[in-house]
Formats: structure tokens, C-alpha cells, sequence
């Protein structure tokens, strides 16, 4: 044998190659068999070549393991290398992406460019009070189309430069901005920013605004058919005139006319700015009616749009730099919302709008497109007769007494109220001011005036929630005793705070029962940090008010956050019905061609306990029979022994002056509120109706009491709180006791104000000391006497965290 083939019979395993003239052998089987010890067979090694290393000996012994197919043996990992491979891979991508062309290319086919529907969207809502009857009709369209050519082209550019700074040179998509669309559509999560001006004047004239697979594919391809077929300037026309800018104006020309009470034509950079950054969000971002929030964040996208047209060379950087925002001029309500429609309307809309972007997930503006003169039917929950009520109130009471032309401070005077049935959340009454037409602002849901000391009751509250105690250890009350000296600083609390009370009168020693009767302020200011302010606060959040952003400090406790009376009306109708939350709701139904949205009930889970509830309306009782609202309430010759709960406020400075206050059957909130007829700052009322300027303060206890009292006796049943407690006036009377009382708690010897016979009821009170005798009532549990007004001092708490000098 030479040496080639002695190389490759090692090779082979040592054996010799067969002649080429003789048939091979059979092979030999690559494992061989021999029996074993016990009977067993033994499976023989492979051989392997002379001289092998112990690597190679191991991987030769690995290859005789049997595998394990479908659990990671080599047969297995076989088929999935077989089953994805990179050319299968590839085929089943192409495939899809083929697939995917020839279903849009068919859709490009087959869907055209449909007639323009804008119009024919547009119809009236009509608005019905509870008994069926017709409120309003509204649906006259606020839009006149203008030619391009008649708006400047800086305000063109600022539409641009808000929405789409490609516009000019893109195909009218933005396939990120569609497929983020799809995709949430899809997944049920509502729709977000991306679309183009093509896309969404596509979306406002040729389609509506459902939120489909079905709709954006549609969507997609008439942009692409529009931006062809149409120029620019025919696109960015139809934008601007489409769009709805709020205040009900549609398209550009209404906007301006809106707004700032000029044609289109006349409108500089920086208004149409503002109007292009209002399209984003126009019931949020209208000045008129904005929060802080609101006002901050259309000044952000003012800003942006301005930023965006000097980064595209449209707008001279120095030029930018010297332009201030705009502020728009005072809205003109829309004609056949005279009276309180308007704000019923308004608020109905409102609440309408928050449902739609609660269930669908849309955004604000989406919400108002479905739901302003969309053919609406909506019944409110509006009681006809307790409305003409309210507003009759309110005009023998208030307005009656206004005379602009004799005193200046006559015109600065605001009223708002709303009444709310406790039992099922029902907005009964509303009064938003004495016209839509004539002021704007809905008085009843502006949350910007500070609610005073009708905040205390919630402090009382949290306290009996909590189950909070006092400095000393001792449970917090009706009952406790607290120190009721002005001035006194707080103990317990990082935050040095010192309110003084009315007319800085030291009480001394007094019961929870009597401070609330008497609005003493260092009494809650003590009792919110002895719960704990975050408490507070919380437990103001759960009662209904929004305290997003708000500082948990010791000057909250003056009520020096701003609330509205609808917030305020919810908050005390939470407590009349025995701890469970109440959301005032205006709609009772709301539909639209065979569809119908689904109301939430107004009445929610239990926020705080009924004791607490209880108690809170117990302590109530005596705010009326013995405090700050007797002479307009409890001594009201129509109360005819109805029992009461409320509570008085009257903010620093006199710029608010509120009565809130319940029976068992009905809620009234009543605000009054000094906003500069010019300005709309706010400022005091001091002096309004003739009072003697300086001191003559519009308090809680007169004219909003008077107010609550003339409309609730005329329409409340007669009837007694149902009270689960044995603390409060309610099941223990307080009663002024006579000069030979002898005080059980230290009193101060400070007299109380009880108006003199001359006076005008709460807003002229004489010094004499209260002598009123006992009662045929219960014993009392104080012997406090009784301050049945209030007269706040002059300080100014507008910043929430300056104390002032304590609101009543």
C-alpha cells in the first residue's frame, strides 16, 4: 500500500480502500453492539483517528447523543430553520407589501372626491326644559367665506406655521402623524395631533368627524386626490373658512369679527396668530373665558406660531420680538340666547362635549365640532317654575336695587346661583347674570372668586373624617373647645400663619359649634392644621372641588382659593345627602338621529362617612339660627319653620360675598362677585346699592341670603333633616343666654352685632350687645353670644398665601 492510500484508509477509520476491480464490502455500521455485563448492550465508541486530541475525542462522543425532537434537539431546530428561512421571510414580506398596494390602489380607484358637506352637517340643536318643552333652538350658522386674496398673507402664514410648516411642499400627507392615527384608532385610544392642512380640511368639508378605520382610510386617499387636483391656495382657503374658532364662529371672516371686531382683511400678524394657535383648543383658549391655565397655554402656542413663521424666513426676527400678545376683545353672544338661555345652553354644551371626549377619547375641539348645531335634541334638567323663581329672586333682591348712572360701583355688581336637587344631582335653577347678551361670562360656573368661609364646613369635615384631634389630644367636634383669640399663630405648623377675625374680636374660649356660627377664623385655621392640610385639601377634592395645583398651606383655610357656585352647590349637596358625592348635572338626555349618549349618574360612591355628612349639616343649622345668616334666614317671615343649614362668606376686601345653604330637599349656592364693568378685574363691592361707602361691605348674610331665602321658601317642601348624630345646633339648640349666664368656657367679652331696628338687615349693624332671652329649647351647650353678622376686614387675600386679614 504507497502512501496516498495509507492516508486516506486513516482517514476512513484505518480501513484499506477496496480494489477498483472488486465490489466493495458492505459498510460497517458506524456504531457496533457487544454485550455487556447483565445482558445489557453497550454501545460502542466511534473511531476515531490515531492521535486525536481530547477535544476532538469529546465532540466525536457528543455527536453519538440522541436528540430530542421539540424540546431543542438538532431535529427540531431543523424544521424552524426549515419552516423561517430568509427567503420565506422575505416572500411572506413582499407578499404583504403587495397585498397592501393592491388594496389601496383599488381604494384609490374607487373612492372619488365626494361633494363638499360642511353645510349640510350643520343643523340646529334644540334645547328643552325638563317638562318637555322648548328652551332654545340654535343652529344659525355664524360663517361667511372669503377669498384668499382678502386675507393677508402674513395671517395665511400664521395658519401654516401653526398646523403644517411642510404645507407648501408636501403631498398633503404626514404618514408618521396617519399611522399613529391608525394605530391608536385601532387600539381604541383616540385620536392625537399629526394631520396635515390637507388632511383636516378634508376631514371638516368632505367627511365627519367619527373616529374609524374606515374614515382615515378614506381620509387618506381624498387628501391625496385633493392635493393633486387642487392648488395650495384653494386648500388653505377652504381651511380657514371651514374651522370652527369657538365663541360660535366658523371660518375665518366670523373669527375676526369675534374676536377682535374687525373684517378679515384688517388683521395684523399677531391677531391672526392668536386665532390660528385658538384652532388647537378654542373653548380653552378663548381669553374671555379662560383660567390661568388657559391663558398660559394659548400665550405658549401664540408664541410657537410666531417662533415657527421666523424659522420658515416669513416674519423679520426683530419684528417678532417686539409683538405682544393681543388680548381679544369681549365676546358678542349670539342671537336668540337672551336672558339665562345662553348660559343654560353653554353649560349643557359643555357637559355634553366632557362626555363625548370622556368615552371616545377625543380632544376638546373634536367634542365641540360633534356637538355645536349638530342636530342635537337636549333635554336639560332645567324645572321651568324654579327658574322664573331664581331669577325673580335675584331681582327683587339685587338687580332692582342697581343704578349705573347714580353709582359707579352699581355696575361692577355680578350675580350667580344654582340650585341642585341632593337626592339626584339635578341642576334645577341656574342664574349666569342678568343677560348672555349683555355679560358673557357665566357667573354660576366662573371658579376665579374665592368662596371665603363657606370653605370651613369642609374643614370641619375632614376633621370628623379623619377622626382628627387637637393639639392637646382631644377628639375635634362639635363639641370641642378651641381658642378663639384673633391673631393667635397656629400650633403645629411649619408655615407661620396668624389670621385675625372680623373686626379682630377675641373670643376666647368657644365650642366648634359657636366658631362656625361666628366665622372665627384662628378657630379653623388651628383645626386645618390639627387635621393635617394635605387632608383638608384632599377631602375638598373628594367633596367636589378642583384643587389641581393648590398649595396645602394654612392660609386655605380662609377659603382663599377660587370655586364657583355650581362647585360650591355640589359640595353642599354632597353633605345633605348624607356623605354621597353629587355632580350637579344640567342634561338629563341628550340625542341625535336614533343615537343616544349615555348621562352618568350625577350620584356617586360615599366620599365621607353619613356621621360626618350629619354632623357637618347639624353644625349648619345653627349657622342660621344662631350666627351669621339669622336675620335674612332663620328670621324670614316665609320661612314658616322650615329647618335650614348653611353657611355664610364673605371674601377680603369685600370682592365676593356668598350664601350657601340647604334644606332637605334642595341646594342653592349664591355668589356675588365686584368685577370692573371695563376691566374685568375684580374689585370690591363695597358701597353698591346705596350702602355708605366704606362700610357699607355687601356680606354673605345680606343680599345672597336674602337671595337663597326669597327663592327657596317659595319653592322647597317643608320638611327635617334625617340625622345620624347627637353633636350639632341641630340636636342640641344653642341659644343666646341671658346677662346672668354664667359662661362655662370663657367667653370673650367682646359684644356681638345684632342690627338695630333702623338698620338695613346685616349691612348696617348697630354695637348694642345681643339681649334676645332664652328659648323653650334644649339647654345650650355654649354660652357664647350670637353674631348674626358678619363684616369683614379690608385686607386683600388674592394671593393664596397671604393671610390677610381673614375672610368671613
Amino acid at each position: 500500500m504507497g502512501r496516498a492510500e495509507e492516508r486516506k484508509a486513516r482517514q476512513r477509520g484505518g480501513r484499506r480502500a477496496a480494489p477498483r476491480n472488486r465490489p466493495s464490502p458492505p459498510p460497517e455500521p458506524p456504531e457496533s453492539e457487544t454485550p455487556a455485563a447483565g445482558g445489557t448492550t453497550a454501545v460502542a465508541a466511534p473511531s476515531v483517528a490515531e492521535g486525536a486530541t481530547r477535544a476532538e475525542r469529546r465532540k466525536a462522543a457528543a455527536k453519538t447523543k440522541p436528540g430530542k425532537p421539540g424540546k431543542g434537539g438538532k431535529p427540531a431546530q431543523g424544521r424552524i430553520r426549515r419552516l423561517f428561512t430568509w427567503k420565506k421571510m422575505l416572500g411572506t414580506f413582499l407578499g404583504v407589501c403587495l397585498l397592501g398596494i393592491g388594496t389601496f390602489i383599488a381604494l384609490y380607484m374607487m373612492v372619488s372626491i365626494p361633494a363638499g358637506n360642511a353645510l349640510a352637517q350643520t343643523q340646529s340643536n334644540v334645547y328643552k326644559y325638563s317638562d318637555g318643552t322648548v328652551l332654545a333652538r340654535k343652529g344659525t350658522v355664524n360663517r361667511e367665506i372669503v377669498d384668499l386674496s382678502k386675507v393677508p398673507k402674513d395671517v395665511q402664514h400664521t395658519f401654516v406655521a401653526a398646523e403644517n410648516k411642510t404645507f407648501y411642499h408636501d403631498n398633503g400627507i404626514n404618514l408618521r402623524g396617519m399611522a399613529r392615527g391608525l394605530y391608536n384608532t385601532a387600539m381604541g385610544r383616540g385620536t392625537q395631533g399629526g394631520s396635515t392642512i390637507t388632511q383636516q380640511y378634508v376631514k371638516n368639508y368632505y367627511l365627519d368627524q367619527n373616529q374609524t378605520i374606515t374614515r382615515k382610510l378614506k381620509e387618506l386617499v381624498i387628501t391625496l386626490k385633493v392635493d393633486q387636483e387642487k392648488s395650495k391656495d384653494y386648500i388653505l382657503a377652504g381651511y380657514i373658512n371651514t374651522s370652527y374658532y369657538g365663541r360660535g364662529a366658523y371660518g375665518i371672516q366670523a373669527a375676526a369679527q369675534a374676536y377682535y371686531h374687525v373684517d378679515a382683511k384688517d388683521l395684523n400678524v399677531q391677531q391672526g396668530a392668536y386665532l390660528a394657535a385658538l384652532l388647537q383648543a378654542p373653548s380653552q383658549y378663548d381669553w374671555a373665558v379662560a383660567g390661568p391655565v388657559g391663558r398660559k397655554l394659548v400665550q405658549q402656542r401664540w408664541n410657537y406660531v410666531l417662533n415657527n413663521m421666523v424659522g420658515q424666513g416669513w416674519l423679520d426676527k426683530s419684528k417678532r420680538d417686539a409683538m405682544r400678545f393681543p388680548i381679544p376683545k369681549q365676546p358678542k353672544a349670539a342671537s336668540g340666547l337672551g336672558g339665562q338661555k345662553g348660559y343654560l345652553v353653554e353649560l349643557a354644551n359643555t357637559q355634553l362635549e366632557n362626555q363625548l371626549m370622556k368615552k371616545q377619547g377625543i380632544s376638546r375641539s373634536d367634542a365641540e365640532a360633534l356637538v355645536v348645531d349638530q342636530g342635537w335634541t337636549i333635554t336639560l334638567n332645567i324645572d321651568r317654575k324654579k327658574q322664573a323663581k331664581l331669577e325673580a329672586a335675584v331681582k327683587s333682591q339685587l338687580t332692582s336695587k342697581l343704578d349705573g348712572k347714580k353709582r359707579k360701583v352699581d355696575k361692577n355688581v355680578q350675580a350667580g346661583a344654582v340650585s341642585v336637587d341632593p337626592r339626584t344631582g339635578k341642576i334645577l335653577a341656574l342664574y349666569g347674570g342678568t343677560s348672555y347678551y349683555d355679560h358673557y361670562t357665566d357667573n354660576a360656573t366662573r371658579a376665579d372668586y374665592q368662596p371665603a368661609s363657606t370653605f370651613k364646613p369642609i374643614i370641619l369635615a375632614a376633621a370628623l373624617e379623619e377622626q382628627a384631634k387637637t393639639q392637646d389630644g382631644k377628639d375635634i367636634n362639635a363639641n370641642t373647645i378651641y381658642d378663639g383669640t384673633s391673631g393667635r399663630p397656629v400650633k403645629g405648623s411649619d408655615i407661620a400663619f396668624s389670621p385675625p377675625n372680623e373686626d379682630k374680636t377675641d373670643y376666647g374660649d368657644i365650642t366648634v359649634q359657636t366658631a362656625m356660627n361666628k366665622s372665627v377664623n384662628s378657630v379653623f385655621a388651628q383645626m386645618g392644621v390639627d387635621v393635617g392640610m394635605k387632608n383638608v385639601m384632599r377631602t375638598a377634592d373628594q367633596l367636589g372641588l378642583d384643587t389641581t395645583g393648590l398649595q396645602a398651606v394654612p392660609a386655605m383655610t380662609l377659603g382663599s382659593m377660587g370655586a364657583s357656585p355650581l362647585e360650591m352647590a355640589g359640595v353642599y349637596a354632597t353633605f345633605d345627602n348624607h356623605g354621597r358625592k353629587v355632580t350637579p348635572t344640567v342634561i338629563a338626555s341628550a340625542e341625535k338621529t336614533g343615537r343616544k349618549v349615555d348621562i352618568p349618574d350625577p350620584i356617586g360612591d360615599q366620599v365621607i362617612s353619613r356621621t360626618a355628612a350629619d354632623q357637618v349639616t347639624s353644625v349648619l343649622t345653627g349657622v342660621v339660627d344662631d350666627g351669621t345668616a339669622k336675620v335674612s334666614v332663620a328670621q324670614n317671615p316665609l320661612r314658616d319653620g322650615q329647618q335650614v343649614a348653611g353657611k355664610t362668606g364673605t371674601s377680603d376686601n369685600n370682592k365676593s360675598a356668598w350664601f350657601t345653604g340647604y334644606t332637605p330637599d334642595l341646594v342653592t349656592s349664591v355668589g356675588l362677585f365686584g368685577e370692573d364693568a371695563k376691566t374685568h378685574n375684580q374689585v370690591p363691592l363695597t358701597g353698591a346699592t346705596g350702602l355708605i361707602p366704606g362700610t357699607g361691605r355687601i356680606n354673605g348674610g345680606g343680599y345672597p341670603a336674602q337671595i337663597w331665602a326669597t327663592y327657596t321658601f317659595g319653592v322647597t317642601k317643608k320638611q327635617k333633616f334625617e340625622l345620624e348624630t347627637d353633636l350639632g345646633a341641630a340636636v342640641q339648640p344653642t341659644v343666646t343666654p341671658s346677662k346672668s349666664a354664667t359662661p362655662s368656657q370663657t367667653p370673650s367679652q367682646t359684644p356681638s352685632e345684632t342690627p338695630s331696628k333702623s338698620a338695613s338687615p346685616s349691612q348696617t349693624p348697630s354695637r348694642t350687645p345681643s339681649q334676645t332671652p332664652p328659648t323653650t329649647s334644649p339647654p345650650p351647650t355654649t354660652n357664647e353670644p350670637s353674631l348674626p353678622v358678619e363684616t369683614p376686614t379690608g385686607g386683600d387675600t388674592n394671593n393664596p398665601l397671604d393671610p390677610g386679614n381673614g375672610g368671613q
